[in-house]
């Protein structure tokens, strides 16, 4: 497998190898659900981990360690040894567990831990503490599980891990990181943790388990789809008013623009806000007069931050905007789905308004909403959602008028202890939807937030101002 890239100024790649199971399992196709194959890209994560004044780790025994571990953890979540494959008859993906292995790459960087400043924003320079490999066109040989370990200057230690969207979702990620780390020699030594025992089919998710009548895909109950899959609807509502406002062309208002104009990831920044856990509860405090405790920090930093990101992209007030977060279905499905499932079983919630409704609004109105859309994830929601994705697919355009707000503050991925110790910080790469924000766990400050967004550059003091000023 070839690299984009074969080695940085600063990091030199010394060792690339495939890693298989420890234990090999027959050879299977195994069935993705439709919110599985919404991304099969890999999304990355960085953990850092800096040196020890009274340990000094070999790069060559922490390799080991690594690979041991990895092994050793594929042959349980025997999926992540697998590869995507396309279904000849429909075209769609599915998950073929061929024990083909995932990839470990050793690197060495001169560069100290310490030259690359507050770990908590996003450098470009983490992108070559990452293994990407070349996607042919051909899902067969793109592998589901990367990692890079890079051993700095200082002796301190990066681990970049690239997973793909289609094998797992943020939790399943969490679950399949947690058991590779304790699985490690090095975390043996201390006994390791004890780790959810994964399970792979996706079951009650795959739209061929609804009932079909005369060919056609019924849900479970009588519902209706607009209402009750109102993620799906908002976004078709947003990409025809984008049709419309390039139909019209462009007049000089800021609300008006090309489609093709509406951004990529190229022409964002990106960006990490820390929000201490004492603003939070004054945030809450101003918004429910008192009582902080009937809100979460999750509904009052969303709520914040769709009000501040609208207000500094200056929209028409008739333009729709649409806030959506993401909602774990595990618990939401009748019965739940098993403890340990490791697909994607995240769904999103939307609530949508106009500009000008958003802006007169009260923070403590917006919360509310956010209530109610977190509270519509039913189980018949989930059954809806995952139906409208069965039409044909296509790539989703940057939409400024879409905030999309993704949660992992139940999955605190610093304290992940690939290396005997949590990990100075556990940093998330650019995103596919480059105005995705995520919530994030500070290592120093459990009850404050980390965002961290990608914001248009000429937004950025504005939003910057408006988040950050109105929230003290």
């Amino acid at each position: 497998m070839a690299r984009q890239q074969e080695n940085h100024p600063s990091v030199c790649i010394t060792k690339t190898l495939s890693v298989l199971p420890k234990i090999l399992h027959p050879q299977k196709i195994l069935s993705l659900s439709n919110l599985d194959r919404q991304c099969p890209l890999l999304m990355y994560l960085v953990f850092f981990y800096k040196p020890s004044f009274h340990e000094n780790l070999p790069l060559n025994s922490v390799f080991k360690s690594l690979k041991s571990g990895l092994e050793e953890t594929l042959s349980i979540w025997y999926p992540a040894a697998g590869r995507l494959s396309l279904t000849p008859n429909d075209g769609k993906l599915n998950l073929w567990c061929n024990n083909s292995g995932a990839i470990l790459v050793e690197a060495v960087s001169h560069v100290k831990i310490s030259e690359l400043g507050d770990l908590s924003h996003y450098n470009e320079f983490f992108d070559n503490l990452v293994y990407k490999p070349v996607f042919n066109g051909n899902f067969s040989d793109m592998p589901l599980v990367v990692a890079q370990v890079t051993r700095f200057g200082c002796g301190g230690y990066s681990i970049g891990i690239g997973t793909s969207h289609s094998l797992f979702d943020g939790q399943a990620t969490y679950e399949f990181m947690s058991a590779w780390a304790s699985n490690s020699a090095i975390m043996k030594l201390k006994g390791g943790h004890e780790t959810v025992k994964p399970v792979h089919e996706r079951g009650r998710l795959l739209v061929g388990n609804f009932q079909i009548q005369n060919g056609i895909t019924k849900l479970p109950t009588n519902s209706n789809l607009a209402t009750r899959a109102t993620a799906i609807n908002h976004l078709y509502l947003l990409i025809k008013q984008a049709m419309i406002d390039q139909n019209n062309g462009a007049d000089g208002q800021l609300g008006v623009r090309k489609v093709s104009d509406m951004g990529n990831s190229l022409s964002y920044v990106f960006k990490s806000f820390h929000l201490s856990g004492a603003v939070i509860e004054s945030l809450k405090r101003q918004i429910t007069g008192g009582i902080s405790s009937s809100c979460s920090s999750f509904e009052v930093v969303a709520a914040h931050l769709w009000k501040a990101r609208i207000k500094a992209l200056g929209l028409m007030k008739e333009s729709m905007v649409c806030l959506q977060f993401s909602v774990d279905t595990r618990y939401k499905m009748v019965p739940p789905l098993p403890k340990g499932f490791s697909g994607n079983a995240y769904v999103l919630a939307s609530i949508a308004l106009t500009a000008g409704q958003l802006e007169e609004e009260s923070h403590e109105a917006i919360v509310e909403k956010i209530k109610e859309a977190k509270t519509s994830v039913s189980s018949d929601y989930v059954n809806a959602y995952i139906e409208a994705l069965d039409g044909p697919q296509a790539n989703l355009p940057p939409l400024k008028e879409l905030t999309i707000v993704s949660d992992w503050t139940r999955m605190p991925f610093h304290k992940i202890e690939f290396l005997n110790k949590e990990a100075a910080y556990a940093s998330p790469l650019v995103p596919p939807i480059p105005q995705v924000a995520y919530f994030m766990q500070n290592p120093s400050d459990f009850r404050g937030i980390d965002v961290r967004i990608g914001l248009l550059p000429q937004t950025l003091d504005a939003f910057t101002q408006y988040f950050l000023n109105n929230a003290q």
